[in-house]
């Protein structure tokens, strides 16, 4: 059966006496970790909280959120985790939508069940301490005690359709869609995974990204084989590696923006990292330069670069160590792709009038495969929009090479339409990030009474370097064609980043058209250079 619930029972039998969890406090095995899941199935039975019904966990990274995650699993109950960096009132929309019966709040976050609409949640709320060594807070009835006192729960028999867990897109501003995932689709994509990254008993991976993200998913190819889970609450580049020198961390997933921190911090080099097989990364675009730097800090690590979304649970495609090594012998476009398609993915790139286009033609990337979700939560319009005669449509325009492999150009609200030529700004982006003064670049679309729409580029310059935009066109003629120039660029000290890394490009057009209220973009300084 093709259920988390399956996964766990076999898990059990096969790995019961194999390391589950390691943290500050010591380890747990398999059959240890289980017995704890069993009981915290029951003590959210207890709560009024059976098959079907959504419950939401509000923390950060830790063995509890991941214990109530998989007791959801084990029980037939849909974990809701979710975005702790939204607003109090942004939050209690989120849980409203949801429906959900109870909510598991991290002693950090219990200050905003005080503030309206929230507290209203407060009967229904349980406190969840992320680290074993702080006090519970005693406002709330708290989970240790709670899970301790229950009786453990059989497991329950899902059917593989069954939606198993309810993830949120939306980044950092506004509610979002809720993401029904299956039992099947998570299960599917961690066999899918297992696969390419050669998953085995003795591994150890690192929850570093935030939980209420689909790319945690990945782990479940951990669970599997009876691997070892390691969470970390908050990342910090130090962090990271006095954790995988100390737990022997194996299995690495990191978003672009964490591993060049990492590489330019301080810490770097003073750590035993000899146990890191693979690097798993993506999420967001990584520049080929900062590829290359990460690929030569980490020598004899594997690459693994995926594309995905939360609708695909969540990896799609995956750019192997096979082609990293290709591209360090040559083949240096590979960096920019995405990958090719995993085992029993169909990908097809579709023009604007919905037929499929040969190779090398851009057009709108639609799947279809066991990991794709059942739709949206109480949004029949949008599930309709995107899941159309048996394809899911992902909103991403690409292309696909001659060799299968796909190349992510743009979201399709992203492309800019400038004199009547489309433009990626994946493809202007990475021209300017050739330029080693360069540390980060978006590029959005701004009004222009001429063109309809001009190229904006927003650069964070390297430390100590002065840019001007005539040296940002002047770097990119002969790199890019003349109409995909960004004649207006403003320089910032950071980018607007979701929770992972991702930058908010809603924000900076936003800002561009000057009507961002983030403090950080407030008054951005648009100069213009050059004429097109």
């Amino acid at each position: 059966m093709l259920s988390m619930s399956s996964v766990l029972q076999r898990t059990l039998r096969l790995h019961g006496a194999s390391v589950a969890i390691r943290d500050a406090g010591g380890h747990l095995d398999w059959s240890q970790y289980i017995a704890r899941i069993a009981r915290a199935a029951g003590m959210r039975r207890a709560l009024g909280v059976g098959p079907g019904d959504r419950y939401a966990i509000l923390s950060r990274n830790s063995v509890r959120q991941a214990e109530l995650i998989y007791a959801g699993y084990w029980s037939g109950a849909v974990p809701v985790p979710v975005n702790f960096r939204l607003a109090p009132a942004e939050i209690a929309d989120l849980l409203e939508d949801a429906g959900c019966k109870a909510v598991a709040v991290e002693d950090k976050f219990v200050h905003m069940l005080e503030r309206a609409p929230l507290d209203a949640w407060r009967s229904r709320a349980f406190g969840l301490t992320a680290d074993a060594l702080a006090p519970a807070s005693g406002v709330l009835p708290h989970y240790d005690a709670l899970r301790d006192a229950a009786a453990a729960l059989d497991a329950h028999d899902p059917d593989e359709g069954d939606d198993a867990i309810l993830l949120y897109t939306g980044g950092t501003t506004g509610r979002g869609k809720g993401v029904r995932i299956t039992h099947r689709n998570i299960v599917a994509n961690a066999l899918q995974l297992a696969h390419i990254m050669a998953v085995r008993e003795e591994d150890s991976y690192l929850h570093v990204s935030p939980m209420f993200h689909s790319t945690d998913l990945k782990a479940t190819a951990l669970t599997l084989h009876g691997g070892c889970h390691v969470y970390l609450p908050d990342f910090t580049p130090a962090g990271v590696l006095e954790a995988i020198e100390r737990y022997r961390i194996t299995i690495g997933s990191l978003v672009p923006t964490m591993i060049i921190r990492i590489l330019q911090d301080a810490a770097f080099g003073r750590h035993d990292i000899s146990s890191l097989r693979i690097i798993s990364y993506g999420t967001s675009p990584m520049a080929a330069e900062w590829i290359r730097k990460t690929m030569d800090a980490f020598p004899g690590v594997a690459m693994q670069q995926v594309y995905g979304l939360t609708e695909t649970a969540p990896v799609l495609a995956i750019l192997d160590e096979h082609a990293h090594a290709k591209a360090l012998a040559g083949r240096e476009e590979l960096l920019r792709a995405g990958g090719r398609p995993v085992a029993g993915v169909d990908l097809r790139i579709l023009g604007e009038d919905g037929r499929e286009v040969p190779a090398g033609e851009s057009g709108e990337i639609v799947i279809r495969g066991p990991q794709v979700c059942n739709g949206y939560h109480a949004r029949p319009r949008e599930t309709a929009e995107a899941f159309r005669n048996g394809w899911f449509h992902t909103g991403d325009i690409g292309r696909v090479d001659s060799e299968g492999y796909l190349f992510v150009l743009d979201r399709k609200k992203d492309m800019v339409i400038t004199g009547g030529e489309n433009v990626y700004t994946s493809e202007v982006e990475a021209a300017i990030y050739q330029h080693p003064g360069v540390h980060e670049v978006a590029v959005v679309g701004m009004p222009d009474e001429r063109y309809g729409e001009a190229l904006c580029a927003v650069i964070v310059p390297a430390a100590g370097v002065v840019l001007t935009p005539e040296a940002i066109i002047e770097h990119c003629r002969g790199r890019i064609g003349g109409y995909k120039i960004p004649r207006r660029v403003a320089f910032v000290a950071a980018l607007p980043k979701s929770a992972m890394g991702k930058t908010l490009k809603q924000e900076l057009r936003r800002a561009v058209r000057g009507e961002s209220t983030e403090t950080q973009l407030a008054g951005l300084h648009i100069q213009q250079g050059g004429s097109k």
